[in-house]
């Protein structure tokens, strides 16, 4: 996490340091990605970045974790516009990170995460769904699905359909970088993932 005294920064100076970054590890991979560049363009001096953040990790996982904060955020929305539907509401969000995100800088950020796909990368990622019992943000996710619809309601099983989305997420995430898949292929193999899993694959 960032150092108070990058939250003390004024929001514009916060702003163009954020901006920096992105356009950085939008052009390249994260163990490409220059810190000189970052500062370079955001105007700020190697000295005052040290005192911002620990480090190239520490901004980047900043910055990461932050839009997986958003997609959370979007997720419990599209929950409520789907009446409760999982599984609907879990392929629009899919689809939101495949091709509605209409920001090239975006889409490139997105894609060197994944050619920089650690641990904590995956982690990052997945923590959309993957969360504990007791953790407030998948209570408040709980509440919002209509149990109506799934055969298992207990909440032990309910995270355990979490983790398995997020994984076929994920991996549909990397599938669609690594093959160079189009929005629409990824978008498709996602959804036949998601009919699986809603249909149960036995009889």
């Amino acid at each position: 996490m960032p150092k108070q005294t990058f939250f003390n920064l004024s929001e514009s100076k916060r702003k163009k340091l954020i901006e920096s970054a992105e356009i950085e590890f939008a052009r390249a991979p994260f163990f490409e990605a220059s810190i000189a560049n970052i500062i370079k363009t955001a105007g700020v001096s190697r000295g005052s970045f040290y005192q911002y953040f620990e480090d190239k990790e520490d901004l980047y996982f900043y910055l990461l974790e932050d839009k997986v904060k958003k997609a959370k955020f979007y997720f419990s929305g599209l929950l409520e516009k789907h009446q409760g539907d999982l599984i609907e509401a879990l392929i629009e969000l899919q689809s939101y990170f495949l091709h509605a995100l209409s920001d090239e800088e975006e889409k490139l950020f997105l894609k060197n995460a994944l050619l920089y796909t650690t641990h904590r990368v995956e982690s990052s990622f997945t923590s959309i769904w993957d969360t504990q019992l007791d953790n407030e943000e998948f209570k408040k996710v709980g509440e919002l699905i209509n149990r109506e619809y799934l055969n298992p309601t207990a909440e032990k099983e309910l995270l355990h359909i979490f983790k398995m989305v997020s994984a076929l997420a994920f991996n549909n995430l990397i599938e669609k970088t690594v093959k160079g898949l189009s929005d629409d292929e990824a978008m498709e193999s996602f959804k036949l993932s998601m009919r699986l899993l809603k249909q149960g694959i036995y009889k």
